[in-house]
């Protein structure tokens, strides 16, 4: 069979894909968050599209607990190359998903599927003790798990339970990101490159276990190193987490979603988790050091 090349414009550049025959299933879930949860999967989902690596499916829960629809909302992980977990129950605590849910997703993971934590999902379901260690480290209190620093000399230490603060951010700023270890989502990234308006995460905590840290960032008031992304293997399946990705209640389209570095972070990412390797290239425009770099493309033209 001939397959014909796929040509498109990717929010600004000229992509030449690979043929569409073969697209990675990728499924959102949603429905209750403190962020701007519906914005989020649309960025995301058209992200990933504009590709034409991923196809996108969006699995929405009720929004509260007393919801009789909980009974019939059975996604079914098994059908997809990876999960993005954009849910977080930090102001709803009493929300929390179907232990049958639970249970197939520990499953689905554990024999090899793809999870995404996107963001503010590190923020949740901290009673859940096979999630924690999905996550590896989240937004908890200084008695839940330990906290991770990196060291100028890039030695990672680890602060125990009960000691130090719970997770915490201050305003968000451009922060310079450093790459810590060598990893296919990385690969060919500048060893430091700047994004926009991002909240760094402190005192991250969690069991730590089966981690690597792919990146950080300097905390400006203290200069102590902080962990940005991560990587954690569970079972067979493979897990990443981090803090970029912010969108708030009001935003449409921030400078945290046009920054080309964490566009790029997201697609690689993704594609890591179903496959474990990359093929996206980074773009010639690729931000470094000195350089934050955002896609200009109006909102309105995109969707």
């Amino acid at each position: 069979m001939i397959h014909k090349l796929v040509v498109f414009l990717f929010w600004g550049q000229i992509i030449f894909a690979q043929p569409n025959t073969d697209k990675l299933n990728v499924l959102i879930i949603d429905g209750f968050n403190n962020h701007n949860w519906k914005q989020t999967s649309l960025l995301v989902k058209t992200i990933l599209e504009e590709t034409n690596l991923f196809k996108v499916s969006i699995s929405t829960t009720p929004s509260i607990s007393a919801d009789k629809n909980w009974k019939n909302w059975r996604p079914k992980f098994k059908n997809y190359d990876v999960i993005i977990q954009n849910t977080n129950n930090i102001s709803c605590k009493d929300i929390r998903w179907p232990k049958e849910v639970e249970k197939n997703l520990e499953e689905y993971l554990s024999q090899g599927g793809g999870l995404y934590i996107l963001h503010s999902a590190n923020n949740a379901f901290p009673k859940w003790k096979e999630y924690n260690l999905m996550i590896g480290l989240g937004w908890r209190s200084k008695d839940e798990g330990v906290a991770l620093q990196v060291k100028e000399n890039k030695e990672i230490i680890t602060i125990p339970p009960h000691e130090g603060k719970a997770t915490f951010h201050g305003p968000r700023n451009d922060e310079n990101i450093y790459i810590l270890n060598s990893h296919p989502i990385n690969k060919d990234f500048p060893k430091i490159w700047k994004t926009p308006d991002m909240e760094l995460y402190k005192f991250a905590r969690g069991p730590g276990k089966n981690i690597t840290i792919l990146s950080y960032a300097k905390d400006s008031n203290t200069s102590i190193n902080w962990p940005v992304e991560w990587v954690v293997s569970y079972g067979k399946g493979r897990v990443y987490n981090s803090s970029m990705g912010h969108l708030w209640k009001d935003d449409i389209y921030p400078k945290s979603y046009r920054c080309i570095g964490f566009q790029t972070t997201l697609i690689r990412a993704t594609e890591w988790l179903a496959t474990g390797k990359t093929s996206y290239k980074i773009p010639d425009n690729f931000p470094d050091f000195n350089t934050m770099v955002l896609d200009t493309t109006p909102y309105n033209k995109k969707n």
